[in-house]
């Protein structure tokens, strides 16, 4: 980040007052297509898509040097089983089966990639059909299990990564995924977890995407005051069961071919079907994906975070004057349901804090590398980070629930980090 882009930014938060990105965007009738990387910058994708919250399609010309589009394909573009087995042939992998609804979901099984692999041939070979149903490998943690090296190289548009930096400094978990599966396999009607904003690049094969801004996924809810499972769904046309769907617009919809990378922003409702090409051919696919949270979503986060605690609570109300300790139950509940509560969303704020306060202090220029894998940070994002951290640290510290977790033994506690972020956030105003 430069410091025009920086200023950019900082503008457009003062201009928020404090709340919300608008909950329904500008009406559009596309998305962009980014053709050239040679031609569009970090600055070009901060100002016009990351901060409005907007979503684009990148050529494949950004991702042509990645090793897994020339290892995990084979020249006539189909999946290379060969090298994939040779390779994470032994590795235990997660399978939905797509013909399957489990609430607003597929049920999961986890088996070896030899046996996906296996299956999925045999599937092939049925004319894509089997007894065993559709199944997709959904959710593979590759950099977690073994080494992603050369398998892709981070875009330099998606490097200020709060969510797997912080993962990576506790060496447990991520947030960066493989997807693969024949035609026929698709994700059901979601918004990505924490709110966060994803991008995901096909190796191969075709995706189509229907995309719904902020808000507009209210109207698309039945009479019980559900989220459907398909949009696609011939239900969706009843009005008795989904009587405000005539408020909602149409999706924005968009072919993603091999190649090409697709940048989901925060909030955004959407499904994802894997394609095949033109009849009477058939086609599959693997894909990339990453979650990401900055400070551009950050507040997304924490308004999801303050919901999903809402939820809770009510769900469990009839319990408040019964059960001891009942709001930190709550908390325990929220975790398990959400994957964070309260608690851990203080700790992630105060790792990257901590990471950019250091940065600030050693005077770091720009070009160097902090913080996380592939993540490329200077003293400009640092300073915008730390601003993007105080003002939400400040809105946890005064939250009635967040004053309930017992912080005694954090380390700063959290009224100690909020003064030392702002004063760094004074400290940098003429950075």
């Amino acid at each position: 980040m430069d410091r025009e882009a920086r200023v950019f930014a900082e503008s457009h938060f003062r201009g928020l007052e404090g709340c919300l990105p608008r909950r329904v965007c500008p009406k559009l009738d596309r998305v962009d297509f980014i053709e050239k990387p040679d031609s569009f910058s970090y600055a070009d994708f901060f100002k016009g898509y990351l901060l409005p919250n907007l979503p684009c399609v990148f050529s494949s010309a950004f991702t042509e040097g990645w090793g897994s589009r020339r290892l995990w394909v084979t020249p006539s573009g189909k999946p290379n089983f060969d090298y994939l087995l040779q390779n994470y042939g032994d590795v235990v992998v997660p399978v939905a089966n797509c013909g399957v609804r489990e609430y607003n979901s597929n049920p999961k099984e986890h088996m070896p990639l030899r046996d996906y692999i296996s299956y999925w041939k045999e599937y092939i070979q049925g004319n894509y059909s089997s007894s065993r149903g559709c199944l997709y490998l959904k959710d593979w943690h590759l950099c977690r299990d073994s080494s992603a090296e050369g398998v892709f190289t981070l875009p330099i548009y998606f490097s200020s990564d709060w969510l797997n930096e912080y993962w990576d400094a506790l060496d447990v978990d991520d947030y960066r995924f493989i997807y693969m599966g024949p035609t026929g396999t698709w994700s059901p009607f979601h918004a990505d977890i924490f709110r966060s904003f994803s991008w995901s690049v096909n190796i191969c094969g075709r995706k189509k995407w229907f995309f719904f801004p902020p808000g507009q996924e209210e109207a698309l809810r039945d009479c019980h005051g559900s989220l459907p499972y398909d949009v696609t769904s011939p239900t969706l046309l009843d009005s008795r069961l989904h009587p405000m769907r005539d408020h909602c617009s149409p999706p924005l919809e968009v072919t993603q071919e091999a190649g090409e990378m697709v940048f989901v922003p925060s909030g955004w409702h959407h499904q994802v079907h894997n394609l095949p090409v033109p009849y009477p051919f058939q086609e599959d696919t693997i894909s990339i994906n990453h979650n990401w949270v900055n400070g551009c979503n950050l507040a997304n986060m924490w308004h999801f975070l303050q919901q999903e605690l809402c939820a809770v609570q009510q769900e469990i109300i009839d319990w408040r004057d019964s059960m001891p300790d009942w709001h930190h139950h709550c908390q325990v509940i929220m975790k398990s349901c959400s994957g964070i509560n309260f608690e851990e969303f203080y700790h992630f704020l105060k790792v990257v804090a901590e990471r950019r306060l250091l940065l600030l202090a050693k005077g770091m220029g720009p070009g160097k590398v902090e913080g996380g894998k592939g993540t490329r940070l200077g003293p400009e994002q640092a300073a915008f980070d730390i601003g993007r951290i105080a003002e939400v640290l400040e809105s946890v510290v005064a939250h009635p629930d967040f004053q309930r977790v017992d912080t005694s033994a954090f380390a700063p506690r959290p009224e100690e980090l909020l003064q030392q972020l702002e004063e760094a956030v004074a400290a940098t105003t003429s950075l």
